[in-house]
Parts: structure tokens; sequence; C-alpha cells
């Protein structure tokens, strides 16, 4: 028997990598907004933050105009960009392998709930599992209520039996402010190294979807 009844995934950078999409959104957004233009790879830093975070952050932005930078962002994006994404290797073996252990899977990202859901259904995550929830347009939710979402979705009660699997901070900090444990993976676009896991709150990382299944 599995050590664990529900593995909740953070969705960029963990099941898909949406780097062209949201790239190209982004830079749409500032090109709108008058923004000077970063690199890609500083660009990369806003995939995994709420929008409105990420540009307070690279632009030492804070109130309205951050409503009004998401406002441009999604419109373009949803209609535009949303699409170009690829699953991870390995990622859709690793969803039916955890089912056949019993394993609920389940979905938590900061990404707008009817993108995710869009976004989710198109590549077919949808046969996997029902539970996947998102962020809202205001940016009210935090990653511990997405989380807590899907746990009480799925049924769970003891939170000893749940995981979140993610790429950054914010699914970490989001575990731990629940108290259950989580799995970080350096192919996304957070932690690059598995030192770099060890420094938040972890049971352990993963190099590869296929290496997540060690703890199962």
């Amino acid at each position: 028997m599995s050590r664990y009844d529900i593995a909740i995934f953070d969705l960029d950078g963990t099941l898909l990598d949406t780097t062209e999409g949201i790239l190209a959104a982004q830079k749409h957004t500032i090109r709108e907004m008058g923004f000077d233009m970063p690199n890609d790879e500083e660009l990369k830093s806003f995939i995994g933050p709420p929008v409105q975070d990420a540009f307070a952050k690279a632009y030492g932005l804070e109130g309205p105009i951050l409503q009004e930078i998401a406002t441009v962002f999604r419109n373009f994006y949803s209609t535009e960009t949303l699409l170009l994404a690829k699953a991870y290797d390995g990622i859709f073996e690793l969803l039916a392998e955890l089912r056949r252990r019993g394993v609920t899977p389940a979905v938590a990202t900061y990404k707008r709930e009817d993108y995710a859901l869009r976004l989710l259904k198109h590549f077919g995550f949808d046969e996997y599992t029902d539970v996947m929830f998102g962020g809202d347009h205001e940016n009210k939710l935090k990653k511990k209520d997405i989380i807590e979402k899907c746990i009480a979705a799925a049924g769970i009660k003891d939170l000893g039996r749940a995981v979140m699997i993610g790429d950054t901070e914010l699914d970490a900090n989001g575990a731990e402010a629940i108290g259950i444990d989580f799995i970080g993976v350096t192919y996304g676009f957070g932690f690059k190294t598995l030192d770099d896991v060890k420094k938040v709150k972890s049971v352990g990382g993963a190099d590869s979807a296929p290496e997540l299944l060690n703890y199962f």
C-alpha cells in the first residue's frame, strides 16, 4: 500500500512545461504596459507565482495597476497562447501508476481556475483525476487554500496521507502551512538542484517524473 492517499501536483513546471505560452503573454503584457523588457531567463522567474506578485516584484509595483496587468496578461494568454505547452516526460505514466497504487492524483495551481481546467483537459489530465483547482482573478486564494480544496474534494481526513508535489517554494510553503508532506521537482521553473529542495521543508526531491514513484 502506498504511504499516501492523495498526490497534489502543481501545474506550471510540474505537470506541464508552459514556458512558450507564458513567455509570449508576458512579453505582450510588458509591451502593452510600456515596461522595460527583461531577457527570457529573467522572464522565466515570472512563471509560478500569481501574475500580480511576479510583476510587483520585478517592477516594484503595488496597488490597482497590478490588477490591470493581470487583466492584460490573462486576456491575451487565454485567447492566444494558453495551449502552447507540453507535458513533461513520463508524467502520464506516473499518474497512471499512482492510480494503480490507489493514490488519487490532484492538481492545485495558482493559474486561474477556468484557464487551468481548459489546459488540463486539453492535454488529457482529466482522464486521471477530477480533483483540479486553480486560483481566482483577484489573487485572493493562496496556495494553502487551493491545496485544501483538493484535500476536501478527495475526502482525505488524515493529512499524513497527503503530499504536495511542486517546483517552487510557493508549493513548499503551501504544504507546510497545512502540515502535509512536500516533494520538490528540479525539472520545472523553481528548484534547479536537489540541494535547492533541501532548503525548504520537504521529504525529498526528484529530477524527473518517474523518480517521484520512489516516494510512493
